[in-house]
């Protein structure tokens, strides 16, 4: 997986030792461009990593991550773990038109972002029926219910 924001935080380095040795790792905490932005935390494991990143609080970033999940005392936790890390540069997103990352969720309509309107149906081809028939207009009945 992959998503791309400016990094807004770090904490402060951890290690330790381990049975397969000495241990180092980092979290950064990265925000997207989106019309709602959502923020990340993402770990970096290694102290080779995290020289050849070398991420700085302010850069623009594309972080390519994996998600796992563990169990402990019978509570799940996620973790983010990035693999890589590539510096994006600043003139190039701002060439992108700061357009929202795929699969981001679209504003709720009547926010200020304007929402493009629907797209309308095409007509069947070849005097094909409709696999519904048309709603009903029941404005004459006594409920205000409307099917």
């Amino acid at each position: 997986m992959e998503i791309q924001g400016r990094v807004i935080a770090e904490t402060p380095e951890r290690s330790g030792t381990s049975a397969r040795g000495e241990w180092k790792a980092k979290d950064f905490v990265i925000e997207t461009h989106e019309s709602y932005p959502h923020k990340m935390v993402f770990s970096v494991m290694g102290e080779d990593r995290l020289s050849r990143f070398n991420i700085q609080i302010g850069q623009e970033v594309l972080v390519y991550f994996d998600i796992d999940a563990r169990e402990y005392n019978g509570r799940w936790f996620n973790s983010i773990r990035a693999y890589d890390v590539r510096q994006v540069d600043p003139a190039q997103y701002a060439a992108q038109g700061q357009q929202p990352m795929p699969g981001a969720f679209p504003p709720p309509p009547g926010m200020d972002t304007p929402v493009a309107p629907a797209a309308q149906p095409t007509p069947p081809q070849g005097g094909a029926t409709a696999p519904f028939p048309p709603a009903q207009d029941n404005s004459g009945s006594a409920d205000d219910l409307p099917f």
